[in-house]
């Protein structure tokens, strides 16, 4: 793409947000609570209702609650700008919201529907933000649903709780409840989202028996969660993870007594042991107690209600959502001097890091992750930290429902390198926003697609991130990326017409079938399995 187009790309993606009202006029759409007015966009010709809550406002007494249906309303409700993101503060650089602030009361989606008089019974994607449940928001660009709307989906974000208020558990919490356990706020939120779009989708032309749920990091931990809860799995078609699952060792459930402990250990470090004394704390309080104590985040919780199981043990009885599965991850999830800790890829520093880590097993790991020179070790650190950090993980989500289920299961393998940041000044953080470039740092040459960097691929929205000098190239990996998602999400299956065909993975298949994406996509036998085998006896999953 040369650099005419580039600035036309830039200049389009920043006038969109103050062009929106001009192109629009008000529509209104009756849901269950009540009436709706959203705008509707004449040059995409697609229908936007933004800020809609599916929730009461999780403050006072329902701090620290499961979410309770939103009440009706008398009137026209407007839903025409994003409501206020999950309280956080800026964990990850700059991940460029468009939300109204930040808010405990925060329990808002957004509805892009396709317009015309013939858009009935469309396909729906659900789709839930990543950012480590400590971070990210529905209104990010990088998750618009524009794109996918014009594909004939009715697309939905959804607003969740994060880190301490949406994830802490206590022991009088758990009294309070009749299942005895406490913790796991911000997956029932997007629980109860998913059943509000089950109950109201309709209204925006979409089927409620379609619905796919989809996300990123921690929103594809949330989908393995979805998929895994009594409280979802029943609700949705087919699901959609990027880059992470609920699986030891990433943001997995720890048990109740756990919770409870790490709960209770930090409301006593801040001097408000009592569920009362912290109810009582102004939101204000609890966002800065909890920032300078340095934490991130709360885990997630065998609470008996949301998670009954692990979800290996849930998986291995069959008791998940039966449905089409696509997933994967990125070729270069994290760097690998995650692993070297900071460390040069010396052959000495290598085999030391790898001894230490895996004591007993070090020579079987120093195979699976060769160090023959310095570019191998750099390879080989990178894949292990990637493994270990999410790759892992996801894997064995994939592995589980292939093995748990009768429906198809795609697994890809996200390799396009992200271009190089228009502001030099700026590096990419982890969770796919920007940070100000250490001027002292070492540059490193990307070796494979990093963490995050596939998002805008998928959903068709490289212009919603200027920051990022994409080419003609990039446009072309993401038409295809897009298309295959959009195929999965209609009929459960990627496939379609010119596209390269990327075959499901059979149950048994030792070397099962992956698509590489990226400029020449295809579909390859997966080379580095023995490494994801090797991993699930070390985690004991």
């Amino acid at each position: 793409m040369n650099k005419f187009i580039i600035i036309l790309t830039i200049l389009g993606s920043s006038f969109l947000a103050v062009n929106a009202q001009k192109n629009s006029f008000a529509v209104q759409t009756k849901i269950k609570n009540g009436i709706i007015e959203g705008n509707y966009d004449t040059k995409s010709g697609i229908q936007k209702y933004f800020g809609i809550p599916f929730a009461k406002p999780p403050v006072g007494t329902l701090r620290w609650k499961a979410p309770q249906p939103a009440t009706n309303w008398i009137g026209v409700k407007e839903t025409k700008k994003f409501g206020p993101r999950a309280m956080q503060a800026p964990v990850f650089g700059d991940m460029n919201f468009r939300s109204d602030g930040v808010s405990e009361d925060c329990l808002y989606l957004n509805v892009w529907a396709p317009g015309g008089q013939n858009s009935k019974n469309l396909p729906v994607l659900v789709y839930f933000y990543g950012g480590g449940f400590v971070a990210g928001d529905g209104s990010e660009p990088r998750y618009d649903g524009e794109s996918m709307a014009k594909k004939g989906i009715v697309v939905v974000t959804v607003n969740y709780r994060l880190n301490i208020f949406g994830f802490f558990a206590h022991p009088e919490l758990s009294k309070e409840t009749t299942y005895k356990g406490s913790g796991n706020y911000g997956l029932m939120d997007q629980a109860l989202a998913i059943k509000w779009v089950s109950d109201n989708i309709a209204a925006f032309g979409g089927d409620p028996k379609k619905i796919t749920i989809a996300g990123e990091s921690a929103g594809s931990i949330s989908v393995s969660a979805q998929m895994a809860s009594p409280l979802a799995r029943n609700l949705i078609a087919g699901a959609i993870g990027e880059s992470g699952a609920g699986i030891n060792p990433t943001l997995s459930p720890v048990t109740l007594a756990e919770a409870e402990k790490t709960g209770l250990e930090f409301a006593q470090s801040i001097g408000h042991p009592s569920l009362a004394e912290l109810r009582k704390l102004s939101t204000k309080d609890v966002y800065e107690l909890y920032n300078d104590s340095k934490k991130f985040g709360f885990p997630t919780v065998i609470d008996g209600y949301f998670y009954p199981k692990t979800i290996p043990q849930i998986f291995n009885a069959k008791e998940q959502a039966q449905v089409p599965l696509l997933l994967g991850w990125n070729s270069a999830e994290i760097p690998g001097q995650a692993f070297m800790f900071g460390k040069p890829y010396t052959e000495e520093n290598y085999v030391e890091r790898v001894k230490q880590t895996y004591p007993q097993d070090y020579e079987e790991v120093l195979k699976l992750y060769p160090h023959g020179n310095e570019k191998e070790i750099e390879l080989s650190a990178t894949a292990l930290a990637a493994d270990r950090f999410i790759s892992y993980s996801t894997w064995k989500w994939f592995d589980l429902h292939r093995k748990n289920s009768d429906k198809p299961v795609y697994r890809y393998l996200f390799s396009r390198v992200r271009p190089p940041l228009v502001d030099k000044t700026l590096a990419s953080g982890l969770a796919g926003g920007t940070v100000k470039k250490d001027p002292n740092a070492k540059v490193n040459v990307p070796v494979g697609a990093s963490h995050a960097s596939e998002i805008e691929y998928c959903m068709g929205n490289l212009y919603g991130s200027p920051e990022y000098a994409w080419t003609e190239d990039d446009y072309k990996v993401s038409e295809i990326m897009a298309e295959y998602f959009a195929n999965f999400i209609k009929t459960g299956n990627p496939n379609g017409d010119k596209l390269p065909e990327w075959k499901k993975a059979e149950s048994n298949d030792k070397m099962p079938a992956v698509m590489v994406i990226d400029l020449e996509s295809k579909t390859i036998q997966a080379p580095d399995d023995a490494r994801y085998e090797f991993l699930d006896k070390a985690y004991g999953n």
